[in-house]
């Protein structure tokens, strides 16, 4: 049963982690059809090389701050988190690919949900050490607090 308690704990952050996985080979796909195919200008392959060498380059980033914020902290918020992410990463992605400017708010709305996770990371390891050194736990304010909070990441 310890198991089934454990995936139970973190079955939000492993369907995130798999639509993840989905979407990177989405975006593989699409440079391998840039590149393949013979009328394509080398403008259009550099930009979605571009911008699939950026989505690449702050997937460990996302994936480490995610799965750190939903183990410490609470997956539900940190699952909604990363989702979110999943679709601006997909806006800045097809922006990108048109002209960098339509890439820029897929690419801000991204930081901010970076910041919201790293915080959530923050705060469950500060809770942890409180607890393990202190003995005060605040895990289920910091909860109500952060699925409170994560839906103001849908705020422009």
């Amino acid at each position: 049963m310890d198991s089934y308690n454990t995936v139970e704990n973190i079955y939000l952050l492993v369907i995130i982690t798999a639509l993840s996985v989905l979407q990177n080979i989405f975006f593989a796909l699409k440079v391998e059809k840039e590149c393949t195919c013979p009328n394509t200008h080398a403008l259009a392959i550099e930009r979605v090389s571009s911008a699939n060498r950026n989505c690449m380059d702050a997937y460990p980033t996302f994936m480490a701050m995610m799965w750190c914020a939903g183990v410490c902290l609470s997956q539900a918020p940190a699952a909604f988190a990363g989702l979110l992410y999943l679709v601006v990463r997909h806006k800045y992605f097809i922006g990108y690919m048109g002209q960098t400017s339509q890439s820029t708010p897929g690419y801000l709305f991204g930081k901010r949900i970076l910041l919201f996770l790293g915080l959530m990371c923050l705060v469950g390891v500060v809770n942890y050490l409180l607890t393990r050194f202190l003995g005060t736990d605040y895990k289920e304010s910091v909860e109500t607090f952060t699925s409170a909070a994560s839906t103001l990441l849908l705020f422009p």
